[in-house]
Protein backbone atom coordinates (compact mmCIF):
# COMPACT_ATOMS: atom_id res chain seq x y z
CA UNK A 1 0.00 0.00 0.00
CA UNK A 2 1.25 3.22 -1.24
CA UNK A 3 1.58 6.39 1.18
CA UNK A 4 -1.68 8.66 1.67
CA UNK A 5 -2.21 11.59 -0.85
CA UNK A 6 -3.04 14.94 0.49
CA UNK A 7 -4.22 17.79 -2.14
CA UNK A 8 -4.01 20.90 -1.77
CA UNK A 9 -6.62 22.93 -3.57
CA UNK A 10 -8.36 26.43 -3.76
CA UNK A 11 -8.73 29.49 -6.09
CA UNK A 12 -5.98 31.77 -6.83
CA UNK A 13 -3.40 33.60 -4.56
CA UNK A 14 -5.04 31.94 -1.34
CA UNK A 15 -1.81 30.51 -0.62
CA UNK A 16 -1.74 27.09 -1.32
CA UNK A 17 1.75 26.94 -2.95
CA UNK A 18 3.67 28.67 0.83
CA UNK A 19 1.33 26.16 2.91
CA UNK A 20 2.64 23.22 0.10
CA UNK A 21 6.69 24.33 0.69
CA UNK A 22 5.87 24.42 4.36
CA UNK A 23 4.56 20.75 4.19
CA UNK A 24 7.33 19.47 2.66
CA UNK A 25 9.92 21.18 3.24
CA UNK A 26 12.44 22.37 1.00
CA UNK A 27 13.73 19.31 -0.66
CA UNK A 28 17.66 19.76 -2.79
CA UNK A 29 17.35 18.45 -6.44
CA UNK A 30 20.29 16.29 -6.59
CA UNK A 31 20.15 16.38 -10.45
CA UNK A 32 19.30 20.14 -10.76
CA UNK A 33 22.65 21.04 -12.38
CA UNK A 34 22.11 18.22 -15.15
CA UNK A 35 20.74 19.41 -18.56
CA UNK A 36 17.52 18.54 -19.65
CA UNK A 37 16.40 17.48 -16.25
CA UNK A 38 13.56 20.22 -14.90
CA UNK A 39 11.34 19.87 -11.75
CA UNK A 40 7.95 21.26 -11.28
CA UNK A 41 7.46 21.80 -7.70
CA UNK A 42 4.16 20.43 -7.66
CA UNK A 43 4.78 16.84 -5.76
CA UNK A 44 6.03 16.46 -2.69
CA UNK A 45 6.75 13.55 0.37
CA UNK A 46 5.73 15.22 4.39
CA UNK A 47 6.42 13.79 7.27
CA UNK A 48 4.05 14.49 10.59
CA UNK A 49 4.76 12.54 13.84
CA UNK A 50 5.96 9.35 12.08
CA UNK A 51 3.11 9.51 9.67
CA UNK A 52 4.78 10.13 6.10
CA UNK A 53 2.27 11.27 3.21
CA UNK A 54 2.40 12.67 -0.31
CA UNK A 55 1.07 16.52 -1.11
CA UNK A 56 -0.39 17.68 -4.49
CA UNK A 57 -0.41 21.13 -5.10
CA UNK A 58 -3.12 21.37 -7.29
CA UNK A 59 -1.69 25.28 -8.41
CA UNK A 60 -1.59 26.38 -12.07
CA UNK A 61 -5.02 28.25 -11.87
CA UNK A 62 -4.51 31.06 -14.44
CA UNK A 63 -6.06 34.21 -13.44
CA UNK A 64 -9.20 35.33 -16.62
CA UNK A 65 -12.42 35.27 -17.32
CA UNK A 66 -14.90 33.10 -14.88
CA UNK A 67 -15.84 30.54 -17.10
CA UNK A 68 -11.56 29.73 -17.30
CA UNK A 69 -11.56 29.75 -13.70
CA UNK A 70 -14.46 27.88 -13.10
CA UNK A 71 -12.96 25.26 -15.70
CA UNK A 72 -9.52 24.74 -14.05
CA UNK A 73 -11.11 24.61 -10.44
CA UNK A 74 -13.28 21.58 -11.54
CA UNK A 75 -10.07 20.14 -12.89
CA UNK A 76 -8.20 20.40 -9.93
CA UNK A 77 -11.12 18.63 -8.10
CA UNK A 78 -11.38 15.86 -10.11
CA UNK A 79 -7.94 15.51 -9.46
CA UNK A 80 -8.37 15.15 -5.83
CA UNK A 81 -11.50 12.96 -6.20
CA UNK A 82 -9.19 10.60 -8.11
CA UNK A 83 -5.62 10.87 -6.09
CA UNK A 84 -5.92 11.98 -2.69
CA UNK A 85 -7.42 10.30 0.54
CA UNK A 86 -7.59 13.86 2.28
CA UNK A 87 -8.41 17.11 0.55
CA UNK A 88 -6.81 20.05 2.07
CA UNK A 89 -8.85 22.99 0.84
CA UNK A 90 -7.14 26.28 1.52
CA UNK A 91 -9.03 30.02 1.47
CA UNK A 92 -7.78 33.22 2.69
CA UNK A 93 -8.89 34.78 5.54
CA UNK A 94 -8.53 38.40 4.12
CA UNK A 95 -10.89 38.53 1.29
CA UNK A 96 -13.55 36.57 3.29
CA UNK A 97 -15.52 33.75 1.69
CA UNK A 98 -16.16 34.45 -1.98
CA UNK A 99 -18.08 32.85 -4.56
CA UNK A 100 -15.43 30.91 -5.95
CA UNK A 101 -14.87 29.50 -2.46
CA UNK A 102 -18.29 28.33 -2.40
CA UNK A 103 -18.03 26.66 -5.74
CA UNK A 104 -14.91 24.89 -4.85
CA UNK A 105 -16.52 23.93 -1.95
CA UNK A 106 -19.52 22.46 -3.98
CA UNK A 107 -17.61 20.54 -5.97
CA UNK A 108 -14.96 19.06 -3.08
CA UNK A 109 -18.37 18.45 -1.22
CA UNK A 110 -19.39 16.11 -3.95
CA UNK A 111 -16.20 13.84 -3.70
CA UNK A 112 -16.91 12.12 -0.33
CA UNK A 113 -13.46 12.34 0.46
CA UNK A 114 -12.27 13.88 3.84
CA UNK A 115 -11.53 17.69 3.51
CA UNK A 116 -10.04 19.92 6.00
CA UNK A 117 -10.21 23.77 5.81
CA UNK A 118 -7.28 25.64 6.13
CA UNK A 119 -8.00 29.40 6.42
CA UNK A 120 -4.46 30.88 5.40
CA UNK A 121 -2.74 34.35 6.33
CA UNK A 122 -4.03 34.47 9.82
CA UNK A 123 -0.83 35.83 11.17
CA UNK A 124 -1.60 37.29 13.88
CA UNK A 125 -4.25 35.72 16.90
CA UNK A 126 -6.01 39.01 16.72
CA UNK A 127 -7.34 38.10 13.30
CA UNK A 128 -8.29 34.25 14.43
CA UNK A 129 -12.22 35.88 15.07
CA UNK A 130 -12.04 36.14 11.25
CA UNK A 131 -11.97 32.35 10.05
CA UNK A 132 -15.91 31.89 11.99
CA UNK A 133 -17.34 32.98 8.29
CA UNK A 134 -16.02 30.25 7.18
CA UNK A 135 -18.48 27.31 7.97
CA UNK A 136 -20.95 28.55 5.40
CA UNK A 137 -18.88 26.54 2.95
CA UNK A 138 -20.29 23.62 4.88
CA UNK A 139 -16.65 21.54 5.05
CA UNK A 140 -16.02 21.45 8.72
CA UNK A 141 -14.19 23.46 10.81
CA UNK A 142 -11.63 25.76 9.58
CA UNK A 143 -8.07 25.85 11.00
CA UNK A 144 -6.62 29.31 11.10
CA UNK A 145 -2.80 28.88 9.65
CA UNK A 146 -0.15 31.23 8.17
CA UNK A 147 1.65 29.22 5.58
CA UNK A 148 4.10 32.34 5.43
CA UNK A 149 4.50 32.31 9.60
CA UNK A 150 4.65 28.65 9.84
CA UNK A 151 1.33 29.51 12.33
CA UNK A 152 -1.30 26.89 13.14
CA UNK A 153 0.53 23.84 11.30
CA UNK A 154 0.95 21.26 13.97
CA UNK A 155 -2.97 22.01 14.44
CA UNK A 156 -3.80 21.62 11.03
CA UNK A 157 -1.67 18.67 9.99
CA UNK A 158 -3.21 16.74 13.59
CA UNK A 159 -6.51 16.70 11.68
CA UNK A 160 -4.98 15.52 8.37
CA UNK A 161 -2.85 12.59 9.55
CA UNK A 162 -6.91 11.67 11.81
CA UNK A 163 -8.31 11.02 7.94
CA UNK A 164 -5.68 8.62 6.83
CA UNK A 165 -6.44 5.30 5.77
CA UNK A 166 -5.63 3.09 8.01
CA UNK A 167 -2.43 0.94 7.13
CA UNK A 168 -2.94 -3.12 6.85
CA UNK A 169 -1.64 -4.60 9.89
CA UNK A 170 0.91 -7.07 8.04
CA UNK A 171 3.95 -5.57 6.43
CA UNK A 172 4.82 -6.35 3.04
CA UNK A 173 8.14 -8.73 3.46
CA UNK A 174 11.84 -7.75 2.43
CA UNK A 175 12.08 -10.18 -0.21
CA UNK A 176 8.99 -8.81 -2.33
CA UNK A 177 10.20 -6.50 -4.96
CA UNK A 178 8.11 -3.15 -5.96
CA UNK A 179 8.54 -2.62 -9.25
CA UNK A 180 6.37 0.29 -11.47
CA UNK A 181 6.31 1.34 -15.10
CA UNK A 182 6.26 4.72 -16.27
CA UNK A 183 6.55 6.98 -18.74
CA UNK A 184 4.46 9.48 -21.01
CA UNK A 185 1.16 8.55 -22.34
CA UNK A 186 1.02 6.40 -25.21
CA UNK A 187 4.55 4.40 -25.08
CA UNK A 188 3.30 0.95 -24.62
CA UNK A 189 3.07 1.43 -21.11
CA UNK A 190 -0.71 -0.36 -20.45
CA UNK A 191 0.61 -3.54 -22.82
CA UNK A 192 4.17 -3.88 -21.71
CA UNK A 193 2.52 -4.76 -18.27
CA UNK A 194 0.28 -7.29 -19.53
CA UNK A 195 3.09 -8.54 -21.57
CA UNK A 196 4.90 -9.33 -17.72
CA UNK A 197 1.77 -10.42 -16.00
CA UNK A 198 1.30 -12.63 -18.84
CA UNK A 199 -2.49 -11.99 -19.08
CA UNK A 200 -5.06 -9.18 -19.75
CA UNK A 201 -5.15 -7.69 -16.10
CA UNK A 202 -5.00 -4.06 -17.33
CA UNK A 203 -7.66 -3.06 -19.52
CA UNK A 204 -5.68 -1.68 -22.91
CA UNK A 205 -8.05 0.77 -25.01
CA UNK A 206 -8.09 3.34 -27.24
CA UNK A 207 -11.46 4.48 -26.00
CA UNK A 208 -11.14 8.05 -24.45
CA UNK A 209 -11.98 7.76 -20.47
CA UNK A 210 -10.89 3.98 -19.77
CA UNK A 211 -10.38 3.35 -16.19
CA UNK A 212 -9.50 1.05 -14.15
CA UNK A 213 -9.05 0.50 -10.07
CA UNK A 214 -5.94 2.04 -8.46
CA UNK A 215 -4.65 -1.78 -7.48
CA UNK A 216 -0.86 -2.51 -7.24
CA UNK A 217 -0.60 -6.02 -8.36
CA UNK A 218 1.07 -8.73 -6.31
CA UNK A 219 2.43 -11.78 -8.71
CA UNK A 220 5.28 -14.39 -8.72
CA UNK A 221 7.87 -16.01 -11.04
CA UNK A 222 10.42 -18.42 -10.23
CA UNK A 223 10.17 -18.15 -6.88
CA UNK A 224 10.42 -14.28 -6.55
CA UNK A 225 7.60 -12.15 -5.28
CA UNK A 226 7.07 -8.72 -6.81
CA UNK A 227 4.52 -6.11 -6.73
CA UNK A 228 3.43 -3.86 -9.75
CA UNK A 229 2.99 -0.71 -8.59
CA UNK A 230 0.19 0.98 -10.27
CA UNK A 231 0.93 3.78 -12.74
CA UNK A 232 -2.08 5.74 -12.62
CA UNK A 233 -0.92 8.00 -15.48
CA UNK A 234 -1.42 5.98 -17.92
CA UNK A 235 -5.14 5.89 -17.76
CA UNK A 236 -7.82 8.74 -17.97
CA UNK A 237 -6.88 9.60 -21.74
CA UNK A 238 -8.03 12.70 -23.24
CA UNK A 239 -8.45 13.91 -19.54
CA UNK A 240 -7.05 16.80 -17.68
CA UNK A 241 -4.05 14.54 -16.56
CA UNK A 242 -3.09 13.17 -20.30
CA UNK A 243 -3.49 16.70 -21.95
CA UNK A 244 -1.20 19.08 -19.21
CA UNK A 245 1.93 17.46 -19.14
CA UNK A 246 2.64 18.20 -15.25
CA UNK A 247 -0.18 15.74 -14.11
CA UNK A 248 1.53 13.02 -15.91
CA UNK A 249 4.72 13.89 -14.03
CA UNK A 250 3.05 13.90 -11.16
CA UNK A 251 1.16 10.57 -10.97
CA UNK A 252 4.16 9.06 -12.18
CA UNK A 253 6.17 10.48 -9.50
CA UNK A 254 3.84 8.52 -7.04
CA UNK A 255 4.45 5.57 -8.66
CA UNK A 256 8.33 5.87 -8.23
CA UNK A 257 8.05 7.02 -4.66
CA UNK A 258 6.12 3.29 -3.95
CA UNK A 259 9.07 1.50 -5.92
CA UNK A 260 11.93 -0.27 -5.61
CA UNK A 261 12.67 -0.93 -9.56
CA UNK A 262 11.70 1.73 -12.03
CA UNK A 263 11.34 0.86 -15.71
CA UNK A 264 11.46 4.04 -17.61
CA UNK A 265 9.73 3.28 -20.98
CA UNK A 266 10.56 4.92 -24.30
CA UNK A 267 8.65 4.57 -27.30
CA UNK A 268 11.23 3.53 -29.82
CA UNK A 269 8.86 4.34 -33.19
CA UNK A 270 9.01 8.03 -32.09
CA UNK A 271 12.65 8.19 -30.05
CA UNK A 272 13.01 10.18 -27.04
CA UNK A 273 11.62 13.52 -26.06
CA UNK A 274 11.93 15.98 -23.05
CA UNK A 275 9.34 14.92 -21.70
CA UNK A 276 11.00 11.28 -21.36
CA UNK A 277 14.33 13.09 -19.42
CA UNK A 278 11.72 14.77 -17.02
CA UNK A 279 9.81 11.75 -15.67
CA UNK A 280 13.07 9.49 -15.81
CA UNK A 281 14.82 12.02 -13.57
CA UNK A 282 12.44 12.45 -11.21
CA UNK A 283 13.27 8.40 -10.79
CA UNK A 284 17.19 9.05 -10.65
CA UNK A 285 15.81 11.89 -8.01
CA UNK A 286 13.94 9.44 -5.73
CA UNK A 287 16.97 7.11 -5.49
CA UNK A 288 14.86 4.34 -7.07
CA UNK A 289 16.67 1.69 -9.14
CA UNK A 290 16.38 2.34 -12.86
CA UNK A 291 16.24 0.32 -16.53
CA UNK A 292 15.40 1.83 -19.53
CA UNK A 293 13.21 -0.34 -21.46
CA UNK A 294 12.62 0.94 -25.49
CA UNK A 295 9.39 -0.82 -26.38
CA UNK A 296 8.04 -0.76 -30.24
CA UNK A 297 11.34 -2.28 -30.93
CA UNK A 298 9.35 -4.59 -33.20
CA UNK A 299 8.07 -1.71 -35.65
CA UNK A 300 11.47 0.37 -36.11
CA UNK A 301 13.52 -0.36 -39.19
CA UNK A 302 15.98 -1.45 -38.53
CA UNK A 303 20.11 -2.15 -39.93
CA UNK A 304 22.94 -4.10 -37.82
CA UNK A 305 23.74 -0.62 -36.44
CA UNK A 306 20.19 0.42 -35.12
CA UNK A 307 20.77 -0.43 -31.25
CA UNK A 308 23.92 0.48 -31.15
CA UNK A 309 23.04 4.00 -32.54
CA UNK A 310 19.77 4.60 -30.46
CA UNK A 311 21.98 2.82 -27.00
CA UNK A 312 24.20 6.35 -27.72
CA UNK A 313 21.45 8.26 -28.30
CA UNK A 314 19.76 7.39 -24.72
CA UNK A 315 23.42 7.61 -23.41
CA UNK A 316 23.80 11.12 -24.88
CA UNK A 317 20.30 12.21 -23.28
CA UNK A 318 20.23 10.14 -20.27
CA UNK A 319 23.67 11.19 -19.37
CA UNK A 320 22.15 11.32 -15.17
CA UNK A 321 21.70 7.52 -15.87
CA UNK A 322 24.55 6.46 -17.12
CA UNK A 323 24.55 3.43 -14.46
CA UNK A 324 20.65 2.33 -16.29
CA UNK A 325 20.95 -1.20 -18.07
CA UNK A 326 18.71 -0.69 -21.29
CA UNK A 327 16.70 -3.13 -22.58
CA UNK A 328 14.91 -4.03 -26.59
CA UNK A 329 11.56 -5.02 -26.26
CA UNK A 330 7.82 -5.07 -27.69
CA UNK A 331 5.08 -5.73 -25.37
CA UNK A 332 2.76 -6.27 -28.53
CA UNK A 333 5.07 -9.40 -30.00
CA UNK A 334 6.46 -10.29 -26.62
CA UNK A 335 9.89 -9.67 -27.96
CA UNK A 336 12.54 -10.01 -25.29
CA UNK A 337 9.94 -9.12 -22.43
CA UNK A 338 11.29 -12.21 -20.90
CA UNK A 339 14.96 -10.69 -20.48
CA UNK A 340 13.15 -7.65 -18.14
CA UNK A 341 12.36 -9.73 -14.50
CA UNK A 342 15.58 -11.22 -14.84
CA UNK A 343 16.93 -7.55 -15.06
CA UNK A 344 14.91 -5.90 -12.21
CA UNK A 345 16.04 -9.07 -9.94
CA UNK A 346 19.25 -8.44 -10.38
CA UNK A 347 19.18 -4.10 -9.98
CA UNK A 348 17.08 -5.03 -6.93
CA UNK A 349 20.16 -6.57 -5.68
CA UNK A 350 22.04 -4.32 -6.48
CA UNK A 351 20.06 -1.36 -5.69
CA UNK A 352 20.14 -2.85 -1.77
CA UNK A 353 23.72 -4.39 -1.62
CA UNK A 354 25.69 -3.61 1.73
CA UNK A 355 29.93 -3.00 1.20
CA UNK A 356 31.50 -4.00 4.36
CA UNK A 357 33.25 -1.09 5.93
CA UNK A 358 36.53 -2.25 5.60
CA UNK A 359 36.40 -3.14 2.52
CA UNK A 360 35.13 -0.06 1.30
CA UNK A 361 37.90 1.87 2.91
CA UNK A 362 40.63 -0.10 1.27
CA UNK A 363 38.95 0.98 -2.21
CA UNK A 364 39.16 4.30 -1.19
CA UNK A 365 41.97 4.50 0.12
CA UNK A 366 43.93 3.08 -2.88
CA UNK A 367 41.74 5.14 -5.27
CA UNK A 368 43.66 8.12 -3.20
CA UNK A 369 46.88 6.63 -4.06
CA UNK A 370 45.98 6.67 -7.67
CA UNK A 371 44.92 9.49 -7.92
CA UNK A 372 45.41 12.00 -5.09
CA UNK A 373 42.76 14.80 -4.14
CA UNK A 374 43.43 18.01 -5.87
CA UNK A 375 44.54 21.05 -3.35
CA UNK A 376 42.57 23.86 -3.47
CA UNK A 377 44.15 27.48 -2.45
CA UNK A 378 46.92 25.92 -1.21
CA UNK A 379 45.26 22.49 1.33
CA UNK A 380 44.20 19.58 0.11
CA UNK A 381 41.44 17.48 0.62
CA UNK A 382 42.31 14.12 3.29
CA UNK A 383 39.80 11.13 3.76
CA UNK A 384 39.68 9.78 6.90
CA UNK A 385 36.84 7.41 7.01
CA UNK A 386 33.89 5.78 4.84
CA UNK A 387 31.30 4.38 6.11
CA UNK A 388 28.03 3.38 4.01
CA UNK A 389 24.99 4.79 5.50
CA UNK A 390 21.84 3.11 3.73
CA UNK A 391 20.77 0.95 1.10
CA UNK A 392 18.11 1.91 -1.47
CA UNK A 393 20.19 3.72 -2.72
CA UNK A 394 23.63 2.90 -1.35
CA UNK A 395 24.38 5.43 0.33
CA UNK A 396 28.52 6.22 1.30
CA UNK A 397 29.51 9.35 3.77
CA UNK A 398 32.94 10.20 3.20
CA UNK A 399 34.61 11.60 6.23
CA UNK A 400 37.14 14.43 5.61
CA UNK A 401 39.30 17.60 6.91
CA UNK A 402 37.19 20.15 5.56
CA UNK A 403 33.67 19.41 3.21
CA UNK A 404 34.69 22.53 0.90
CA UNK A 405 37.86 20.81 -0.52
CA UNK A 406 35.64 18.23 -2.27
CA UNK A 407 35.46 18.65 -5.57
CA UNK A 408 32.27 17.56 -7.68
CA UNK A 409 35.12 15.97 -10.11
CA UNK A 410 36.87 14.10 -7.55
CA UNK A 411 33.55 13.05 -5.67
CA UNK A 412 32.09 11.43 -9.33
CA UNK A 413 35.79 9.43 -9.84
CA UNK A 414 35.25 7.78 -6.15
CA UNK A 415 32.08 6.74 -7.52
CA UNK A 416 33.57 5.51 -10.65
CA UNK A 417 36.03 3.60 -8.38
CA UNK A 418 32.94 1.82 -6.44
CA UNK A 419 31.06 0.94 -9.46
CA UNK A 420 34.23 -0.73 -10.99
CA UNK A 421 34.95 -2.82 -7.91
CA UNK A 422 31.21 -3.60 -7.41
CA UNK A 423 28.59 -4.57 -9.60
CA UNK A 424 26.04 -1.65 -8.90
CA UNK A 425 24.22 -1.87 -12.15
CA UNK A 426 20.84 0.11 -12.17
CA UNK A 427 21.22 1.60 -8.71
CA UNK A 428 21.92 5.55 -8.27
CA UNK A 429 24.83 5.70 -5.39
CA UNK A 430 24.91 8.80 -3.23
CA UNK A 431 28.43 10.19 -1.95
CA UNK A 432 27.67 12.70 1.20
CA UNK A 433 30.75 14.53 2.31
CA UNK A 434 30.67 15.05 6.30
CA UNK A 435 33.62 17.06 8.57
CA UNK A 436 35.32 14.57 10.60
CA UNK A 437 33.99 14.96 14.23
Amino acid sequence: MGLPVVAIVGRPNVGKSTIFNRLVGQRIAIVEDTPGVTRDRLYGKGEWLNHQFHVIDTGGIEVGDTDVILTQMRHQAELAIDEADVILFVVDSRTGVTDADMEVARMLNKTKKPIVLAVNKVDNPDMRNEIYDFYQLGVGDPFPVSGSHGLGLGDLLEEIVKHFPQAPEEEESEDVIRVSIIGRPNVGKSSLTNAILGEERVIVSEIAGTTRDAIDTPFEQDGQRYVLVDTAGMRKRGKVYESTEKYSVMRALKAIEDSDVVLVVINGEEGIIEHDKKIAGYAHEAGRAVIIVVNKWDVVEKDDKTMQRFTELIREEFKFLSYAPILYVSAKTKQRVGTILPKVNQVAEAHAMRIPTAVINDLVTDATIMAPPPTDRGKRLKINYVTQAAVKPPTFIVFVNDPELMHFSYERYLENKIREAFVFEGTPIRILTRKKA
